[in-house]
């Protein structure tokens, strides 16, 4: 289901259309999303979206001008012909290992233990079997995984319920977790583990724009990148009231996990073209394991907007 903040239709060519994820993408927004809800002739217009692949549609038929939606499925589009170029990272890694078992402190310290992780082949499954891989540990040998639960509200639930004691969340399903079940802790920031390991942050998430009206309208790209970094910055500084606007417009109906989040999702809006490095090391660990999550190659150079 759709969230519209101004409710208008895309029939202005001068109102730029927006779409984004429901998740933490779209609290980094949220004070953006605010300040257009009440405006009466506004720039921009956000739709907010629950499945990557809602956000995905439009792309494949020009239908948006602005999308964020994970770097991966962004790479993938593009390697297929849509023609859609990255322009900037507001979000720099959301995963975390949580569970009871406090004597985790290192990835190292995970050998001949149990993780259950959902969906095989997705973001969180990659991103962890390569972090045992740089530490020394074989996938599925010294660490075994398990996949029986195959959604993120589904693993979170489990772990709410005691049913996966070992399991690595992202947010906002952490915080849920945490809330749920105080026996839950956070083991161990993969965001970190990356950090070490890559010697650079994860770049998880993209922002993407149509080439078209990129090279049409740049002041208007660099426009929205400046109102999205004002609104990462406010909701960093002010993770209570931002959690409290993402219940009013329909975000997340669950404040306290909202609010507990912000300081976990490493928001920070920064220039794709300045990150370059960062962007195609993320992408390329991905094309090196399961090269389909970003389309069977590596993105040319004129993905990311110069």
């Amino acid at each position: 289901m759709a969230f519209s903040c101004n409710g208008g239709k895309r029939s202005e060519a001068a109102v730029v259309s927006v779409a984004s994820l429901r998740g933490p993408s779209s609290v980094a927004m949220i004070r953006l999303i605010d300040s257009l809800s009440r405006e009466e002739a506004p720039s921009f217009r956000v739709e907010v979206f629950t499945e990557p692949l809602q956000v995905r549609k439009l792309m494949l038929t020009d239908s948006v001008d602005i999308a964020v939606l994970p770097t991966t499925m962004a790479a993938l589009l593009y390697n297929k012909g849509v023609d859609y170029r990255m322009a900037a990272v507001p979000l720099w890694g959301t995963l975390y290992l949580c569970g009871t078992d406090t004597s985790i402190r290192t990835v190292e310290d995970l050998k001949g233990k149990k993780v259950f992780l959902m969906a095989k082949g997705m973001t969180p499954d990659v991103m962890f079997r390569h972090l045992l891989w740089r530490n020394g540990l074989e996938p599925y040998a010294d660490v075994a995984l398990d996949y029986r639960f195959p959604t993120h509200t589904d693993l979170a639930n489990a772990a709410m319920a005691g049913r996966a004691p070992m399991c690595v969340l992202t947010e906002p399903y952490l915080s849920q977790a945490l809330n749920a079940n105080p026996a839950l802790h956070v083991l161990l920031d993969l965001n970190e583990e990356w950090a070490r390991v890559e010697s650079a942050p994860v770049a998880e998430t993209a922002l993407v724009v149509r080439s078209a009206f990129a090279e049409a309208s740049p002041e208007a790209v660099s426009a929205f990148v400046e109102a999205y970094r004002a609104s990462v910055e406010w909701v960093n500084a002010n993770p209570d009231s931002a959690a409290a606007l993402a219940v009013q417009y329909g975000i997340n109906p669950d404040s306290a996990a909202v609010a507990g989040s912000v300081p976990r999702c490493n928001m920070r809006v920064e220039a794709a073209s300045e990150v370059r490095k960062a962007i195609i090391d993320y992408l390329r660990v991905f094309y090196d394991m399961e090269p389909e999550t970003i389309g069977g190659k590596m993105p040319d150079e004129e993905f990311i907007v110069k």
